[in-house]
């Protein structure tokens, strides 16, 4: 086998790489997406403060309950399909990243000792 240049990585470790940065794009998306309903949530009811049509209060209990609904909704979804895993987070990723490298980098070292 042939050995490669320091500095170039094989075309397997590059997939990888890019897998692991869509996964990352696709969960930074969906965050932002979450993130950016709730502010629309609270604007919202905030508005309906600022005209009157509610007060304070209710706003408050509203948002709690629309909170609330959306962690119900999740646990329901999370105990109907136990077998589909939660997203990854960045350290998840993080965590992986370092074991595959850790691994690749075994790898080539039983490469050395096998050919050498």
């Amino acid at each position: 086998m042939s050995e490669q240049p320091e500095g170039k990585k094989s075309f397997e470790q590059e997939k990888r790489d890019r897998l692991i940065e869509l996964s990352r794009k696709i969960l930074l998306a969906g965050l932002g997406a979450a993130a950016l309903a709730q502010e629309e949530m609270e604007r919202f009811v905030q508005l309906l403060v600022e005209r009157g049509e509610l007060a304070e209060k209710e706003a408050r209990q509203m948002m709690r309950e629309i909170l609330d609904r959306r962690d119900q909704i999740m646990r329901e979804r999370k105990a109907e399909h136990p077998s589909q895993p939660a997203a990854a987070t960045k350290a998840d990723i993080e965590a992986l990243s370092a074991k595959i490298t850790e691994l690749n980098k075994k790898i080539e070292e039983l490469r050395k000792q096998k050919t050498g």
